[in-house]
C-alpha cells in the first residue's frame, strides 16, 4: 500500500476468457482503476495477454517496473482444454486390475431411459493406461510394494507411448501414499516429464472421482505448465517486479508453481473471480443476498451470494456430454464456488432446429471468427449481432471505437436465418435476444432452486461484456426489481482477482466413527494439512501470522452411502468437542432432510481444511456528485419482439455524477460495455459510480 501522498501501488490482473482477454490495473493507494479488453488468441493465449497488457500500460502511462505487486491471473484454459479435448498426451498408471475404471465410471446412468447414452471420452485414453502390480489395503497397510523391475517396465511402456505427463492413481492411496510416491519419484527421474499422484491431487475415498480428477490434472499439466513458464519469462523480460498468482476455483489465489502442479484446481478460475467480485460488492452495498450475473462472449454464469458469501461445492462437473444433465461429465473432486454456467454469451450462435424453431447456443463463435459483425469471417448470427440489429449496441462505439462492428453483416446474418422462418432481420434479432434471456433466467432459477432459494425480489449485479446488455431483461423474468451495474462491469472478473484472498482448500479421507475417534490420528492428519496449507500460502506471499484455518467434515450416519459437509469452526487447533460435532451434523442434516435419526452413530468420512489469508482492502474513490444526466445522443432501439422502435437516449457513463437519476428506455455506454435500461426501469447513480436500476413500472417493462 501507499507510504505517503503521491505514491502509487499498482496491481495488475489478467482474465483470459473464451472471447476476450480482460486486463485491469489498480492503484491500491488511490483506488484508481484502468481497464482494457482485447480478443483472446486461442492458438497462443499469451499473444492476447501481451497485447492487452501493453495497451493497458500505455493508456495508464505506467511502466512494467511500476508494477511490483504480484500479478493475479484467472483463465479458462483448463476448462476449455477439457471441454474441447485439447489436452496434453498424458499417461495413467493404476493398480493391476483397475485399468478400466475411467471407462466403467461409477456405473451411474444420468438418463436411465436413453438407449444411446453418451459420456465424454476419458481424459486419458485406455491405450495410455498402464497397470502395475502393487497393493495397499483399505487399512493403509502396504500389502505389496512395486518392485524396481515393475516400475521400470511401466516407465518403458510410457516412454514408448510418448507421454508428456503422467498421473498415478493407485488403490487406497488416500490412506497411505507410500507406493504412489515411490512410483512417482521413479517415473520423474526416468521419464523427465511432469508426474502427479492422487494422494496430492484428491486424497479422498471413492475410486472413480479420485482417478478422473487425477487424470484430468495430468492431462492439463502440459497445457498450463508451458504457458505459465512463458508468461513468467515474458513478465521478467519486460521488467515487471511482481510474481504471478493464479485464481483457483474456490475463490482463492496461490503461487503459479502450485497451480502448475495441480491445474485441475483452476477449472472454474475465471467465474470464481467474478463471484468474489460480487461478494466484494455485496459487502460494500450491505446486500446479504445478491445474484451475480456474468455474461461474457462465450458463456453466462450465475452465482448466488447468500449470507454475504458464495456457496462452495466439493465436486464440480466439467465437460458434460449434455450441458444440463448432471452426471454426463467428469466429476472432479476440487472445491469450487457453486455456480451455474450456460452456453449463452455474446458469441452464442442462433440456428433453426428440425421443427422450425429458433434456438440459441450452446455453440459459440468464440474469438475466431467471432460474431458476423466482427468482420472476421463469421456468417451465422450471434447474440451480439442481434443486439446490434436491435440498436442496443452502437457498432461505431464498440470497445470505444477501437473495434468497430459491421452492422450490415449482422443484419444480413439475421436475415438469412429469417428466410426459413419467414421473418425479417429485426424479428429474428428480437427472437434471439428474448430466447437467450429466457435460457439464462431458467438456468439461474434452477441454480437457486437447488440451493432452496427463491430469486423473486433478490437484487442482481450484472457484469461481463454482455451482462449489462441483457441484465434488465433477465431480471424481469426472475421477478427481480433491482439491478446493479458496477463501474468497469465488463472486466469485473479480472478485478475480482485483486480483491480475492490467498486461499487453498485441502481434504483427506479418513473414515472414522465419531464415538470411536482417536484424537491422535485426527491431530496427525490435520497437522499434515495445516503444514501443506502454510507452505502454499507462504509461496503466495502470505505472512505466517495472517494465516487462518477453518475446519470441516464430510459425515453421515453409519451405513449411509453419501455424506453432508459441515463446517465446525476456526483456530490453530481442532476447535470443537465431539458433542459439538454431533450437534452441528444433526442441525445440518435436519436442514437438508427435515429430520435427524436418533440412536444411529455418526461416521466422519473426509476431513477438510480451508487455509486463507485476507486480501488487502481496496477502496476506490467516490465519483464526483452534481453532474447531470444529459444524454449525448439518441437512436432507434427495439426492446421487444413485435414492438416498434423507440428513439431512446444514449448516456455516456463518464458524464454521470453520483446522485444523478434518469428513466428508461435508454442505454448507458462506456468503452467496454453498454448498460441497457429497459422501459419501466429508473436509474440512480451511486456514490461509487454504480448504476442502480429499479423496476418502477411492470407494465412498461412488459411492453
Amino acid at each position: 500500500m501507499s507510504d505517503g501522498p503521491g505514491t502509487t501501488d499498482w496491481r495488475l490482473a489478467v482474465d483470459i476468457g473464451g472471447t476476450f482477454t480482460d486486463v485491469v490495473l489498480l492503484d491500491a493507494a488511490s483506488g484508481d482503476v484502468v481497464v482494457d479488453k482485447t480478443l483472446t488468441t486461442p492458438s497462443n493465449p499469451l499473444d492476447g495477454v501481451r497485447t492487452g497488457v501493453g495497451q493497458l500500460l500505455e493508456r495508464a502511462g505506467v511502466t512494467p517496473a511500476d508494477v511490483t505487486a504480484p500479478i493475479v491471473h484467472a483463465t479458462t484454459l483448463i476448462t476449455n482444454a477439457l471441454i474441447e479435448g485439447k489436452t496434453g498426451r498424458a499417461g495413467l498408471v493404476t493398480t493391476q486390475g483397475f485399468g478400466d475404471t475411467l471407462l466403467i465410471r461409477d456405473e451411474h446412468r444420468y438418463d436411465m431411459y436413453d438407449l444411446q447414452i453418451e459420456f465424454p471420452a476419458p481424459p486419458i485414453a485406455r491405450d495410455r493406461t498402464v497397470e502395475i502390480a502393487e497393493r495397499t489395503a483399505a487399512t493403509g497397510d502396504v500389502v505389496l510394494a512395486p518392485t524396481t523391475e515393475a516400475m521400470q517396465a511401466v516407465a518403458d511402456e510410457l516412454r514408448a507411448l510418448n507421454v508428456e505427463s503422467v498421473g498415478i492413481c493407485l488403490l487406497n492411496s488416500y490412506v497411505d501414499s507410500t507406493n504412489e510416491r515411490a512410483l512417482a519419484a521413479f517415473l520423474e527421474s526416468d521419464l523427465g516429464v511432469p508426474v502427479c499422484i492422487s494422494a496430492d491431487v484428491s486424497p479422498q475415498i471413492r475410486e472413480y472421482p479420485r482417478m478422473v480428477t487425477t487424470a484430468c490434472n495430468a492431462a492439463t499439466m502440459p497445457v498450463i505448465g508451458p504457458y505459465l513458464d512463458e508468461l513468467q519469462k515474458w513478465l521478467s523480460n519486460e521488467g515487471f517486479g511482481g510474481s504471478v498468482l493464479m485464481m483457483l476455483s474456490n475463490g482463492g489465489v496461490v503461487a503459479a508453481d502450485d497451480a502448475a502442479r495441480v491445474p485441475i484446481r483452476l477449472v472454474e478460475s475465471g467465474p470464481a473471480a467474478g463471484a468474489l467480485a460480487g461478494k466484494w460488492f455485496a459487502d460494500r452495498l450491505g446486500e446479504d443476498r445478491l445474484l451475480c450475473f456474468d455474461m461474457g462472449g462465450t458463456t453466462a454464469k450465475a452465482c448466488l451470494i447468500d449470507g454475504g458469501e458464495p456457496e462452495l461445492t466439493n465436486v464440480f462437473e466439467v465437460a458434460r456430454a449434455y450441458r444440463f444433465k448432471k452426471g454426463s461429465g467428469f466429476p472432479v473432486s476440487v472445491p469450487s464456488i457453486d455456480l451455474v454456467e450456460i452456453g449463452a454469451g455474446g458469441g452464442s450462435l442462433a440456428w433453426v432446429d428440425q421443427f422450425g424453431l429458433l434456438k440459441v447456443g450452446p455453440e459459440s463463435s468464440g474469438a475466431e471468427p467471432g460474431p458476423a459483425s466482427y468482420g472476421r469471417g463469421g456468417t451465422i448470427p450471434a447474440v451480439t449481432d442481434a443486439d446490434v440489429v436491435l440498436g442496443l449496441l452502437d457498432p461505431a462505439a464498440f470497445l470505444g471505437g477501437d473495434m468497430p462492428l459491421d452492422g450490415g453483416a449482422a443484419s444480413d446474418a439475421a436475415a438469412r436465418v429469417g428466410e426459413s422462418l419467414d421473418l425479417d432481420a429485426v424479428s429474428v434479432a428480437a427472437g434471439i435476444h428474448e430466447i437467450v434471456n429466457e435460457n439464462m433466467a431458467a438456468a439461474a432459477r434452477m441454480h437457486a432452486v437447488e440451493q432452496g432459494v427463491d430469486l423473486r425480489g433478490v437484487s442482481m449485479i450484472a457484469f461481463g461484456g454482455a451482462g449489462p446488455v441483457h441484465a434488465c431483461g433477465v431480471a424481469e423474468l426472475l421477478e427481480s426489481d433491482r439491478v446493479i451495474f458496477p463501474v468497469n462491469a465488463s472486466v469485473l472478473s479480472a478485478f475480482g482477482t485483486l480483491v480475492s484472498p490467498v486461499r487453498i482448500d485441502l481434504a483427506r479421507s479418513m473414515p472414522r466413527r465419531l464415538d470411536a475417534l482417536d484424537a491422535g490420528e485426527r491431530s496427525a492428519l490435520l497437522d499434515d494439512l495445516r503444514n501443506e496449507g502454510r507452505r502454499v500460502l507462504a509461496a503466495a506471499g502470505a505472512s505466517a501470522d495472517a494465516v487462518r484455518f477453518r475446519y470441516g467434515i464430510d459425515c453421515r450416519y453409519a451405513g449411509q452411502g453419501n455424506e453432508v459437509t459441515v463446517w465446525v469452526g476456526e483456530g490453530d487447533d481442532w476447535p470443537v468437542t465431539d458433542a459439538a460435532v454431533l450437534d452441528a451434523f444433526e442441525t445440518e442434516y435436519k436442514r437438508i432432510f427435515g429430520l435427524a435419526i436418533p440412536g444411529v452413530p455418526v461416521e466422519i468420512v473426509t476431513w477438510r481444511l480451508a487455509v486463507s489469508a485476507d486480501a488487502e482492502q481496496v477502496a476506490p474513490e467516490p465519483v464526483p456528485t452534481g453532474a447531470g444526466a444529459d444524454p449525448m445522443t439518441s437512436r432507434p432501439m427495439v426492446f421487444g419482439r413485435g414492438t416498434d422502435p423507440i428513439d431512446a437516449p444514449v448516456y455516456r457513463r463518464s458524464d454521470l455524477g453520483g446522485g444523478a437519476t434518469f428513466d428508461g428506455p435508454c442505454v448507458v455506454e462506456e468503452r467496454e460495455t453498454t448498460a441497457v435500461i429497459r422501459p419501466g426501469w429508473s436509474v440512480e447513480v451511486g456514490a461509487d459510480g454504480s448504476l442502480v436500476a429499479t423496476l418502477t413500472n411492470q407494465n412498461g417493462a412488459a411492453s
